[in-house]
């Protein structure tokens, strides 16, 4: 047992020199719009992706026999249509196509008994002599909210990425829920990317308020932003003119910290009124509004309707939480 937990405490060490992405994929187009932005996102190195379809337990899988020993051989060569399995295919398709899965990869398949369910989870384990990982997970949780974040636990990961239009293996209700999208970004640990009709290419809009948690998101998210080559524009919101002076002091605070790290933003701009309503009309204009969290714990976050979350419920295009 002693040896088990050496094991494990070195692979979470290890996994924390990564840059690692978990996506979740569902099937719909906004969550391969995700994997694409991950695919950017994760293509040096140093970055492994990590594919993710939750289903919920036993889902229609009470015959067990055949199906549960050819799902544990090996989860790519399953000829049945289990739950999210063609998700997850479709998804290592992709990389293959963005060059991020090449020929010369190990291959490792694992499965874990879960209580009341005959299929478990399983993954798929690609490896290749850099040390790059990419992987394709199939888990069993009680609620997708759920399994999305236990699977955070077993990580740990830099970003989560979820898109907002998904059915999530037959679930009823729509992907945009306090229960699942809400509900992940104010309790994962990491950053979280909610994907709303991502269109790359227009960059994005960092939103400051010259509080220290805002001045971490800054240089987090320019640390994303080279790494998908894209432009960054920085906006502060005054709530009123006597307040303009200080909202330009911090949008310029943000340029210094970006300049540090090799950043010159294409725009910077201060806006009056009402911070929410201004962020979102502001950040149509972008591929990702990225904004910082309050610095509270999950359940003072998904209560007190920060600015940030706030923003994430009404914006009409993707928006990041940085933490």
């Amino acid at each position: 047992m002693a040896d088990i937990d050496v094991d494990l405490e070195k692979i979470h060490d290890e996994r924390l020199k990564r840059f690692r992405i978990l996506v979740c994929v569902d099937g719909s187009e906004e969550s391969y719009r995700g994997l694409n932005y991950a695919s950017e996102c994760g293509a040096r190195r140093d970055a492994d992706i990590i594919l993710l379809y939750v289903r919920p337990i036993d889902q229609g899988l009470r015959t067990g026999g055949l199906q549960v020993r050819v799902a544990r051989e090996n989860m790519l060569k399953w000829g049945l249509e289990l739950p999210g399995i063609q998700y997850l295919k479709k998804g290592l398709e992709f990389l293959k196509d963005s060059g991020n899965l090449g020929d010369d990869w190990d291959e490792k398949t694992t499965h874990t008994e879960i209580k009341g369910d005959p299929l478990g989870d399983n993954k798929t384990e690609y490896k290749n002599k850099d040390g790059k990982v990419i992987v394709l997970k199939l888990k069993t949780a009680s609620t997708v909210a759920a399994g999305i974040l236990d699977q955070y636990e077993l990580g740990p990961y830099n970003m989560i990425i979820m898109g907002t239009s998904g059915r999530w293996g037959g679930w009823t209700k729509a992907f945009w829920d306090p229960a699942v999208a809400e509900k992940v970004a104010s309790h994962a640990p990491c950053s979280v990317l909610i994907t709303r009709d991502l269109e790359r290419g227009k960059g994005y809009l960092m939103c400051t308020d010259g509080s220290e948690h805002s001045r971490e998101m800054i240089v987090k998210a320019g640390e994303f932003s080279l790494r998908t080559d894209s432009q960054v524009s920085v906006m502060s919101v005054a709530l009123d003119v006597e307040s303009e002076d200080e909202a330009r002091n911090n949008v310029d605070e943000a340029v210094v910290a970006l300049a540090k790290i090799g950043i010159e933003p294409k725009e910077t701009f201060v806006r009056v009124g009402n911070p929410i309503e201004e962020i979102v009309d502001a950040g149509s204009e972008y591929s990702i509004i990225a904004v910082g969290d309050t610095g509270k714990t999950g359940l003072k976050r998904f209560f007190m309707g920060s600015v940030s979350f706030r923003v994430l419920e009404q914006a009409n295009n993707s928006v990041m939480v940085v933490r």
